[in-house]
């Protein structure tokens, strides 16, 4: 699938990327040219990357295996 239009980088080329040993998001624009021009992909090349396993600290997304505590505060009339 094509991640980047204005480059035509697809997942599979960015994965190859991430194979060779790109592993932050700086790079991989630097090597491939992603989120250089209209920047709308990277969220989706972000994404590709934590499914590849190299995110956390690298590309900036981080996934949450629970969900965060939400808390309630009840408001009182005057």
């Amino acid at each position: 699938m094509i991640v980047c239009v204005c480059k035509s980088v697809s997942d599979r080329k960015i994965r190859a990327a991430i194979a060779e040993g790109v592993d932050t998001f700086d790079e991989l624009q630097f090597e491939l040219g992603v989120a250089t021009c209209c920047g709308k992909c990277e969220e989706s090349v972000r994404d590709v990357m934590a499914q590849s396993g190299v995110c956390q600290s690298h590309c900036g997304v981080e996934h949450h295996t629970r969900a965060a505590p939400v808390a309630f505060y009840e408001r009182k009339a005057a």
